[in-house]
């Protein structure tokens, strides 16, 4: 388990190889649960924000950066959207993304910690929003790995992978067994997708996850975005299908219906984001 985030002053940080990333602000609460260290800080630019193991988790002024790029993408592309599955994602913000799809008829959501859902409600209740009381979204505080072990086959459209760095409880959310057992219960036209790391930050990881999702379910590629309170702001998304890479092209009617309330995605930014890869990570695929 990592220390807890630095302070200094009126600055929270999170030290990533030497270098910090840090809001000025306060801390508001600073707890161990069970499975990690969580921070809850209230800061002067993106308002009320979370950690976990001392590491930027999100913020209620930024947050749209990461959940509208892990979500949309797949719930656009996706051939049904009857039952989504959600690991991880405690603070409520991608259930709530995936809950402005009016086709979702059934989204299971597996978070290991529930103090992570606790505290997300009571100090960042904007990130679940609507969704806490959708009575389409169904909470399980359990493990998402033993989750898709047990799971019966072909049994989601959409799995998303809303994890936290590979380290404590989200450490196994990055290997080929946990992979396999996603490609297994997706439905025929389903996608996969997860958070994948920075590839400046995080490079070797990023790369070998991309690699690992490519050779898993036969077509995955990475999506690039910003998201201003990481380590070096640079993200990545991976999305993957077995039938094809769908993810690339959203369903006309469906971004039709969300493009507009969104803050990021589009088809447009979609579009640039999957083709923004830089070289030296295209080169290492290739190998």
């Amino acid at each position: 388990m990592k220390s807890p985030p630095a302070t200094s002053s009126s600055w929270i940080d999170e030290h990533h190889q030497g270098v910090r990333y840090g809001l000025q602000g306060r801390v508001l609460v600073d707890e161990i649960s069970p499975f990690q260290r969580i921070t809850v800080i209230e800061s002067n630019r993106y308002g009320k924000g979370l950690l976990l193991d001392g590491c930027w988790m999100t913020a209620e002024h930024q947050e749209r950066h990461y959940h509208e790029a892990l979500v949309h993408p797949a719930l656009c592309s996706a051939n049904k959207l009857e039952r989504v599955l959600v690991i991880g994602g405690g603070d409520g913000g991608t259930a709530r993304e995936c809950l402005r799809h009016h086709e979702v008829q059934h989204l299971d959501m597996v978070e290991i910690d529930g103090r992570v859902v606790e505290l997300s409600k009571q100090h960042l209740p904007s990130l679940g929003g609507h969704a806490w009381s959708d009575p389409r979204l169904h909470l399980y505080l359990e493990d998402g790995i033993a989750w898709t072990t047990n799971a019966a086959e072909a049994s989601y459209d959409v799995v998303l992978v809303d994890g936290s760095d590979p380290s404590g409880p989200a450490e196994g959310l990055f290997n080929e067994a946990f992979f396999k057992q996603c490609r297994r219960i997706l439905r025929p036209g389903g996608v996969f997708a997860s958070q994948s790391e920075s590839p400046e930050a995080f490079k070797q990881i990023h790369i070998d996850t991309v690699r690992l999702i490519r050779e898993v379910f036969g077509h995955a590629d990475p999506l690039y975005g910003s998201v201003p309170m990481y380590p070096s702001g640079w993200w990545s998304w991976t999305f993957a299908a077995v039938d094809g890479p769908r993810y690339r092209n959203p369903l006309p009617a469906r971004a039709a219906a969300i493009s507009t309330s969104c803050e990021i995605w589009s088809p447009r930014w979609q579009q640039g984001a999957f083709e923004a890869i830089p070289a030296f990570i295209e080169r290492e695929l290739s190998k």
